[in-house]
């Protein structure tokens, strides 16, 4: 668990931050000067590349898992569709009110969650025709959608909250499967929620530092773990291949299985 480079963006701020097929490469959104999204090499940190066109905070930034596009959402009620060998953005997609996105494990279709209560999937080959799929939610007004993931197996959508509750949804159908709730988010942070890489299990940090636990299928509470964390737990993502995971606020916790006798 030792750092092993510190690299600075002090100018322009660093908020979402994703790798690339390549390596030692990353794309990442900023939060201070411009909406820009960069693309940076660790190597040498240096930028290869710049990515202008949102003109307000992007909120959603999600690489493709088979390719060289990525997709972005901003608060300027926009999604765009961007490959990194190009500094402009190849596609457009103008939405009513603020979208989450991301794509599917196949890469062949991505997901926007619009305005906190539809779920839309375009085609990636054909985008600019609209939405082949629309499903629409019950909005509440007590919180705001801050994510949206497929599971490994792509037949699962959750959608993550800054309330006290996440969704599991059908991604063919749209029905809602299971509202998890029963962890704490007074304040209304962005908790990142996961999938385990089987898909069976979604996991979300709460504010007082606990991880919470359930299974997809049943919809029952696992676990709930804790990792001594003093903040509420932003960020929980787990490794695709090995099983291990790790959750962060200030500080971060890698966790591994122990194997009960």
């Amino acid at each position: 668990g030792r750092p092993k480079r510190t690299l600075y963006s002090k100018k322009y701020g660093v908020d979402l931050i994703r790798y690339t097929h390549a390596a030692n490469t990353v794309v990442y959104s900023s939060n201070k000067i411009d909406d820009t999204i960069r693309y940076l090499s660790l190597h040498d940190n240096k930028y290869i590349r710049y990515f202008p066109g949102h003109t307000k905070r992007v909120v959603a930034l999600s690489m493709s898992p088979v390719d060289d596009t990525f997709i972005s959402g901003s608060l300027d009620k926009t999604i765009r569709l961007w490959d990194l060998r190009s500094p402009n953005c190849q596609g457009l997609m103008h939405l009513q009110g603020k979208p989450v996105c991301s794509f599917d494990p196949e890469g062949l279709i991505f997901a926007a969650g619009v305005n906190s209560e539809m779920v839309k999937l375009y085609d990636l080959r054909s985008f600019d025709k609209g939405p082949f799929a629309t499903f629409k939610m019950q909005y509440d007004r007590t919180c705001e959608w801050t994510g949206l993931k497929f599971s490994n197996d792509g037949k699962l959508i959750l959608i993550s909250t800054n309330g006290g509750f996440i969704r599991l949804i059908d991604a063919f159908k749209g029905a809602i499967l299971h509202t998890f709730g029963g962890y704490n988010n007074s304040k209304a942070v962005t908790l990142e929620a996961s999938f385990t890489p089987d898909s069976q299990f979604i996991m979300i940090g709460s504010e007082d530092g606990k991880i919470h636990v359930w299974n997809g299928e049943s919809g029952m509470k696992v676990a709930v773990l804790d990792g001594k964390h003093t903040g509420p737990i932003t960020c929980l993502q787990f490794n695709p291949k090995f099983m291990t995971f790790a959750s962060a606020c200030s500080n971060m916790a890698f966790w591994l299985p122990t194997i009960d006798d």
